[in-house]
């Protein structure tokens, strides 16, 4: 007891302050405040430019094509990933990392430019987004593994996630603001400059924790490895497990939100106004879904990560998932589709993103970048594509909501034993060594 009251005493201000979220220890805090500012600032950038994707491409493409260019995105990751990777092998992490973030600060500022020269540039700023998204946020979080220990990341990984929510609800409202009075293009200039300075606190981070220790500034300096994103994948068990828990998990969601917007437009039809019906149903709808995934994020994440262990925490979400489309296969009502959809978006921006990258805290370095990167995106876009791919069958096929959610509530049954293998696979391994051997 006594020591427990020593080292209160030693924590900072600020350290106390993030206690009130997670268990922070002396000298973590302001480490973790600085992470979850860094993906703050990247949430915050990604819903600045996300109204502008979507005003580009439906002002000159139309809906028609946004949902093709979706598809697509997929197929550019086979691309890009090795790209990455092969990148990723001829650095350290701190480079690797602010290179790939001046690149797209470099992409916006062309962007920029052909805008004001009056370029379409609907299909490929769309297409270009999925790929900023998802390329930054899961080097954002392969940072996050690399700097943190297991034991630190069950901790901690909850207070850098505040971050993530508070920034999308905060870049949505800061976009709201700027939309009318500087226009499309100009937005573009101040995502730009909140990477740039992403890339200053991922360098103060960098060289905080190089400083911390001689082995962790050894692996500060040290290259990443030599192995490619998508052979990580198909040759290490775990990883293979994680990228198809990572495409169910992202394909059961979708379908979900095509049940959603299905059955709202059905009653939209019967409304005075069905644009104004639809706009409101789901701006009520979002702010119900940021509000319970912050509130998620910021006391319970943390509890459930500490008592149950990462992988456990990986089976909250899919069987709030089972249960709603279950319900919704008996009784296919907007309200109860509503509450289903809410509880479901909110665990998964909060619990399971946070459990889902934790899996690769006890990887490889290669593991973390590359293997992290393929799965958040090749895998989460194909999850995208094949829920394409059944609305594409089951429209054909004259499928109702019910059939629908009963197609779900297959892939949920698959997703709970994939994630179920994981959790075997994680108690095979002592918490103290790498999951999986430096390929």
């Amino acid at each position: 007891m006594s020591s427990t009251v020593a080292q209160l005493k030693r924590k900072s201000p600020l350290e106390y302050l993030l206690s009130v979220f997670a268990t922070v220890h002396e000298g973590e805090g302001l480490t973790a405040f600085l992470m979850m500012l860094n993906v703050f600032l990247l949430l915050t950038a990604y819903y600045i430019i996300k109204p502008v994707r979507e005003a580009l491409i439906l002002g000159s493409a139309g809906a028609e094509i946004k949902s093709y260019a979706g598809a697509l995105q997929a197929l550019l990751f086979v691309v890009i990933v090795p790209l990455y990777s092969a990148f990723a092998s001829r650095t350290n992490r701190v480079r690797l990392i602010n290179g790939v973030t001046a690149f797209f600060i470099s992409n916006l500022a062309i962007f920029y430019l052909l805008g004001r020269l009056h370029f379409q540039l609907g299909v490929i700023f769309f297409l270009w987004v999925g790929l900023f998204n998802l390329m930054l946020i899961a080097q954002f979080w392969a940072f996050a593994n690399d700097i943190y220990t297991e034991q630190q990341g069950r901790r901690l990984f909850a207070v850098v996630g505040i971050g993530s929510s508070l920034g999308a609800i905060m870049g949505a409202r800061v976009a709201g603001w700027l939309f009318e009075p500087l226009g499309p293009y100009s937005m573009m200039l101040v995502a730009a400059g909140l990477l740039a300075v992403c890339m200053i606190l991922t360098t103060w981070i960098h060289y905080r924790e190089g400083r911390s220790s001689a082995a962790r500034a050894e692996a500060a300096r040290e290259r990443i490895g030599t192995s490619g994103g998508f052979r990580l994948v198909f040759g290490h068990r775990y990883l293979l497990l994680i990228a198809i828990l990572v495409l169910l998990n992202n394909f059961v969601n979708t379908t979900g939100e095509f049940i959603l917007g299905k059955t709202v437009a059905e009653h939209a039809k019967s409304a005075t106004n069905g644009e104004t019906y639809i706009g409101q149903f789901y701006a009520n709808f979002f702010f119900w879904v940021n509000l319970m995934g912050a509130f998620l994020q910021m006391f319970v994440v943390s509890r459930i990560m500490k008592f149950i262990g990462i992988g456990a925490a990986l089976l909250f979400l899919p069987i709030i998932a089972l249960g709603s489309y279950t319900l919704l296969a008996v009784v296919p009502i907007l309200s109860f589709i509503r509450v289903a959809k809410i509880a479901e978006n909110s665990t998964d921006y909060s619990l399971q993103n946070t459990a889902r990258r934790a899996l690769f805290l006890n990887t490889s370095r290669d593991a973390k970048y590359k293997a992290l990167s393929a799965i958040e995106g090749f895998f989460w876009r194909a999850g995208d594509a094949l829920s394409g791919l059944l609305v594409f069958v089951g429209t054909r096929l004259a499928f109702n909501i019910s059939h629908f959610a009963v197609a779900n509530i297959v892939f949920v049954l698959v997703w709970v034993a994939v994630a179920v293998a994981i959790i075997q696979f994680r108690k095979r391994h002592d918490a103290t060594v790498e999951l999986l051997a430096t390929a």
